[in-house]
């Protein structure tokens, strides 16, 4: 089965009520034989532009980002019936790149190395002297500062 990312804009609601949305959300995922992998909160924010959605003005929403695998001809279904829900301001489910999904791999072993040895830290200390700006260097010869400080 393929990954999906469902983007969720959700009108602006109290945390029980905007808990039993996505309860509403994942059951219609799970009744089409599809499996949630991870669930973000990004919060509450005003919307860029005010929209009308099933016949009310929205200024703010709950923005969430769903991950699931579903097979590819429920897809069109999950659309449908989002956008009968009327808590559910915006929807769309986008096919995760698989070319971006990373395999994960242990770094325990490299973790437990003291910071000094650990390929990260030594890759921000690079970059940190990279970016090292110079100080100002007064190029007159003299010992001292010729003008007040």
């Amino acid at each position: 089965m393929p990954t999906y990312e469902l983007s969720l804009i959700l009108r602006q609601m109290p945390r029980p009520e905007l808990i039993s949305v996505l309860k509403r959300t994942a059951t219609a995922i799970f009744d089409k034989g599809g499996v949630i992998r991870k669930l973000d909160n990004l919060g509450t924010k005003p919307l860029p532009f005010k929209t009308s959605v099933h016949g009310l003005v929205h200024r703010t929403g709950s923005y969430f980002v769903v991950k699931f695998d579903t097979p590819p001809a429920t897809v069109e279904d999950l659309e449908e019936e989002y956008g009968r829900d009327v808590d559910i301001i915006r929807k769309r489910i986008y096919k995760a790149d698989a070319a971006l999904q990373e395999p994960v791999s242990c770094t325990l072993h490299e973790e437990m190395l003291p910071p000094a040895y650990r390929k990260d830290v030594q890759k921000m200390l690079a970059t940190a002297a990279r970016n090292k700006k110079k100080g100002f260097q007064y190029n007159t010869g003299l010992d001292y500062y010729p003008f007040q400080k």
